[in-house]
């Protein structure tokens, strides 16, 4: 499979990138604790990031549970090699969204902008850490590129 500006460059792996709730409101919502940066703009970088790597990104986002739930069960489907997910809330939350990425066996990072273990007690669990391949938190929109890494990189040691 080849993209635009990487003719001559094999696109290897599918990533899905998946953004939970209120991910939509980026840049506007708290951005002295979320940042200034858009989901527009982090998604535009993770882009061009996957076609430096030689992995076609795809971004989704959505505010319902049931959705995320969906998306990570047609990842399966779709031959997705890995899956860089912002559960938001519902990674303290969704048990259906754990269940899901047990039931596909795709290899994910999950991801936080903010520190979750800095912030109140309810947010230092999350539903879906012990079963993904990494965590990264606290770096703001650098935890998707650090991901969007060290999940190409565990891809391509299998």
């Amino acid at each position: 499979m080849f993209a635009g500006s990487n003719v001559g460059r094999v696109i290897v792996e599918l990533i899905l990138v998946l953004h939970g709730p209120n991910l939509n409101m980026l840049g506007k919502r708290e951005p002295g604790l979320y940042g200034a940066a858009t989901l527009e703009s982090i998604n535009s970088r993770l882009k061009s990031l996957g076609a430096e790597l030689n992995a076609m990104v795809e971004t989704q986002q959505s505010n319902h549970e049931g959705g995320l739930v969906t998306m990570v069960q047609q990842a399966a489907e779709r031959n997705v090699a890995g899956i860089l997910i912002n559960p938001g809330a519902y990674g303290h939350t969704s048990i259906a969204l754990r269940d899901a990425f047990l039931s596909v066996q795709i290899p994910f990072v999950e991801v936080h902008l903010s520190n979750i273990y800095a912030r109140e007690p309810f947010r230092h669990h999350t539903y879906l850490s012990d079963i993904a391949a990494g965590v990264v938190v606290g770096m703001g929109e650098d935890s998707y590129f650090c991901g969007l890494r060290g999940l190409l990189a565990g891809l391509r040691k299998s």
